[in-house]
Formats: structure tokens, C-alpha cells, sequence
């Protein structure tokens, strides 16, 4: 079951998506960091040592290495480009939107949106992980 990685330095906001996750009794197990840096950091850590798959929750205004930051770095790995990644945002400039695409995003859902249709978002997240083939994030033979 792949887990979710939860990238939100707003300690209000995460409670609330986790909440409602567990309210949907959405089973996937929840990481959370707080930044770019602490993001990439677990990713990395998981992905040598398993074949835990995840699905990211990203916010784009962050501490120390902000989203667009992470998703450069993301892609530039080997390993972990392939990763699955829904921005999740106040930012509804066209700038950031267009350069999270660039880099491969599942997803641009701005918060507000989030607000107004928290449980909505919830259920499609839950159909996604239950539908979707995710990518593994594993080493491979001979790579």
C-alpha cells in the first residue's frame, strides 16, 4: 500500500489534511516534513531501504527548500524522478503553476479549492491510490 508524504510546514493545514484522511478511513500511512530538505531526506532514506512507494502532497511556499526547489531536485535524482507528486498550494500564479507542470506534477489543487471541498479532495485521493499502478522508488538491478 503506498504511503503519502505529507510536505507542509503549516502545522494547521497537515492536521487538517490528516484528519480528514483518517475521517475518509484512508489506511495509507502518513509521513510529513516540513521542508524541501527534510522531504528528500525521508524519500531518499525509504527508497534505500525498501520498495515503499508514495504518493506527495507538496506545498510550494516552504522554509529552507521551497516546492519548486524540492520537485528540481526530485526529478534530477535517478531514483526518486518518477515519483508522484500533487502541489497543493496557496500560490494560484500562473508562474508557479506552469513550472510545477514543467517538473511533473499529478496535480495543481490550490487551496482554496482544498478549503471549500476538503472531503471531496480526500475521496479522489483515495480513488487515485486505489486505481493507480504507482512507480517504485527502488534502486534497480543493474541501474
Amino acid at each position: 500500500m503506498p504511503a503519502i508524504l505529507l510536505v507542509e510546514d503549516d502545522d494547521a493545514d497537515a492536521k487538517a489534511l490528516i484528519r480528514a484522511l483518517n475521517k475518509a478511513r484512508i489506511a495509507n500511512r502518513v509521513h510529513r516534513a516540513v521542508d524541501g530538505v527534510e522531504a528528500l531526506s525521508l524519500l531518499r532514506e525509504h527508497s534505500a531501504l525498501s520498495s515503499t512507494t508514495f504518493i506527495t502532497l507538496l506545498d510550494v511556499n516552504l522554509p529552507r527548500m521551497n516546492g519548486h526547489e524540492f520537485l528540481a531536485e526530485l526529478r534530477s535524482d535517478p531514483v526518486l524522478k518518477r515519483a508522484v507528486v500533487f502541489v497543493m498550494t496557496t500560490s494560484q500564479d500562473p508562474l508557479d503553476i506552469d513550472a510545477a507542470y514543467d517538473r511533473q506534477v499529478a496535480g495543481y489543487i490550490p487551496k482554496q479549492a482544498v478549503d471549500r471541498e476538503f472531503m471531496r479532495l480526500v475521496c479522489t485521493l483515495e480513488n487515485y491510490l486505489q486505481i493507480v499502478d504507482l512507480p517504485r522508488l527502488t534502486v534497480q538491478e543493474g541501474s
